[in-house]
C-alpha cells in the first residue's frame, strides 16, 4: 500500500489569449506535487512556460516537460505518422526549452511526460520508446520518465535503467488490459467518484474497468487533467480524500527516493 504518492496535473495548456483548461493554473498548483507543462507543440508558448515554471518555484512543485505531437489544431490528440528519430528530436527540442525556463527560476527539470496521442504511441511502440530512453540516457540520465505501467515505455526504461514513474489516471477510464481508454473529448465527471477511485487504487491497487472487471494497477503517481471540466473541484476532492486515508502527497523525485530506501 503506497503511503507516499505523487499527484500530477497537465498545466500551461493555452496559447496566447486562449486556454484549454477547466481551472486556472495558479489555482491548481497548490493542490499538486508535480506539473506537466505544455511545451509549445500541442499547446503552450514561451509566456505560458515561463509563468508555470515560476509557479512551480513558488509552490515547490516538481517541474516537468509535457511534449506532444506538432498538432496545435488537434491539441496533440491526433496521431501523426513520423519516424522515431523525428519524434524524439521534437521531444528533445521541447524538453530543452522547458528546462531553460526552469533554470531561470532555479527549478531543475524533474521529469518528462509525453502528451496525448504521443504518450499512447510510445506506450505501444517499442522502437520509439527505446529511441527516447537511449537519448535520455545520453543527455539526461536522471530525468524521470512518466508512463503507464503496462507500456513499452515502462519496459524499456526499467531495462535500460532510466528513472521511471508509473501513472494512475483519475479522470480516465481503464480497459481490461490495464490501459487507459484514450479520449479526445471528456465530459464533467463526479469528483467524489474519482476520489473514491483513487483511494481504492492507493489502498488496494485495484480499479474497475469499463466492462465492470476489477484489475490490479501499479503506480507511483496519480494524474488528473486541467482541461477536464471541473478540474479544480476534482483536484481538491482527490487531495483531501487521499490525505484523509493516510496517503502523503510528494513530488515524483521524492516518491522514487523513498521507494529506493524501502
Amino acid at each position: 500500500m503506497p503511503k507516499l504518492i505523487d499527484l500530477n496535473c497537465d498545466l500551461g495548456e493555452g496559447f496566447g489569449h486562449w486556454a484549454m483548461t477547466g481551472a486556472p493554473d495558479d489555482q491548481l498548483m497548490p493542490l499538486i506535487s508535480s506539473a506537466n507543462v505544455a511545451t509549445g507543440f500541442h499547446a503552450g508558448d514561451p509566456m505560458q512556460m515561463n509563468r508555470v515554471a515560476k509557479l512551480c518555484h513558488q509552490h515547490s512543485v516538481g517541474l516537468g516537460a509535457h511534449p506532444g505531437y506538432r498538432d496545435l489544431v488537434g491539441f496533440g490528440r491526433r496521431h501523426i505518422h513520423a519516424t522515431s528519430e523525428e519524434l524524439v528530436n521534437d521531444i528533445i527540442y521541447q524538453v530543452g526549452a522547458m528546462r531553460e525556463f526552469g533554470r531561470r527560476y532555479g527549478v531543475p527539470l524533474q521529469h518528462i511526460k509525453p502528451h496525448g496521442a504521443l504518450y499512447m504511441e510510445a506506450a505501444r511502440n517499442e522502437d520509439l520508446s527505446r529511441h527516447l530512453v537511449e537519448t535520455l540516457q545520453r543527455y539526461a540520465p536522471g530525468l524521470i520518465l512518466f508512463c503507464m505501467d503496462i507500456s513499452k515505455t515502462y519496459e524499456v526504461a526499467k531495462r535500460l535503467g532510466q528513472p521511471v514513474v508509473r501513472e494512475f489516471y483519475a479522470d480516465r477510464d481503464y480497459d481490461d488490459s490495464g490501459s487507459i481508454v484514450f479520449a479526445r473529448h471528456v465530459s464533467a465527471p463526479d469528483p467524489k467518484k474519482l476520489a473514491a477511485k483513487c483511494v481504492r487504487a492507493c489502498l488496494e491497487n485495484k480499479v474497475e474497468t469499463v466492462t465492470g472487471k476489477t484489475i490490479t494497477v501499479e503506480f507511483e503517481s496519480i494524474c488528473f487533467h486541467s482541461d477536464t471540466p471541473g478540474a479544480l473541484e476534482i483536484g481538491q476532492t482527490i487531495k483531501t480524500a487521499l490525505q484523509e486515508n493516510g496517503v502523503t502527497i510528494a513530488p515524483a523525485a521524492m516518491v522514487l527516493a523513498e521507494n529506493e530506501k524501502a
